[in-house]
């Protein structure tokens, strides 16, 4: 994404007459990836689940991989969309997919400066950006129960 996109960046309108844009719920060694946003000033540091615009003629789960390889540096394979949709501003709507990372350890290369791996139990310890807080729950439902 650039620094011109707001959050998780702008894309086509799918279907629904909204533009769609696709965040992966990251999992790895039971854990969720979240990224803190740098940029644009009005959501810099608070934390998001990473992704950005579905480009015209691209399929969802595509634009993911390419968002994921964009912003991280890591190839990732999507698995089972998230049920829901979440509104962003006026127009924009959420859509997430569960993502398995296949190579590459994550770094913050576009519109984040620092990322975290969470587990269950910790998913509370960032401050989440309003639109991502019910896929992050429905997230940690596919996460290991944490250890009494």
């Amino acid at each position: 994404m650039t620094e011109s996109t707001t959050h998780h960046g702008i894309g086509p309108e799918h279907g629904t007459g909204a533009v769609v844009v696709v965040a992966a719920a990251l999992l790895d060694r039971g854990r969720l990836l979240a990224a803190r946003r740098s940029a644009p000033a009005d959501l810099a540091g608070r934390w998001e689940l990473p992704g950005g615009k579905v480009e015209p003629g691209e399929r969802p789960e595509d634009a993911l991989v390419r968002e994921l390889r964009e912003e991280l540096g890591v190839e990732a394979e999507p698995g089972e969309r998230i049920p829901g949709e979440w509104p962003l501003k006026p127009g924009y709507v959420l859509r997430v997919w569960t993502a398995r990372l296949l190579s590459g350890e994550p770094r913050p290369l576009e519109d984040h400066d620092e990322l975290r791996w969470l587990s269950r139990h910790e998913l509370d310890a960032v401050d989440w950006l309003d639109q991502d807080r019910p896929a992050v729950a429905e997230a940690a439902l596919r996460l290991p129960a944490a250890r009494p």
